[in-house]
């Protein structure tokens, strides 16, 4: 009682203006909640996040079809990614969505995360994997928002 909620946070984000050069990324929980639809719908482009299981599959259908309805451009990130286990892969390819990153399945990742702890700052192998990430993400914004004003 009386903590703000997420929809009201991600209007305040929303409404701030930008500085030149400046981003925002709003996370939002899996799903078609709606903090989910609130962050897609004023979104300039959208990051699907998903792990190669039955629930992650699941999730991702659920966001790919708002992101479609709401005629947003996206792209995938792939989480703990194993050789084996290639559901999310293939539902993308099957798609033709645009694969940003597979990140593999990692003890090393999953202690620095639990510890509470930024895996970028840790690791040199994860500052590269996920300054590498942020910057095909910008490059995408960039692109989506020269060819599609």
């Amino acid at each position: 009682m009386g903590e703000a909620i997420g929809i009201p946070i991600i209007e305040d984000i929303l409404t701030e203006e930008l500085q030149d050069g400046e981003i925002h990324m709003i996370d939002s929980p899996p799903g078609s909640s709606c903090a989910v639809m609130e962050t897609i719908r004023d979104a300039d482009y959208c990051i699907l996040v998903a792990e190669p299981t039955l629930f992650g599959l699941h999730n991702l259908n659920i966001v790919y079809e708002l992101v479609k309805l709401f005629h947003k451009p996206y792209g995938v990130v792939l989480n703990k990614c194993l050789d084996e286990e290639r559901l999310a892969e293939e539902f993308c390819t099957d798609r033709g969505m645009n694969i940003l990153e597979k990140i593999p399945f990692d003890r090393e990742l999953g202690s620095l995360s639990s510890d509470g702890l930024i895996a970028a700052r840790e690791s040199e192998k994860y500052k590269k994997l996920f300054s590498n990430l942020l910057n095909r993400v910008i490059w995408e914004v960039h692109h989506e928002t020269v060819t599609n004003p």
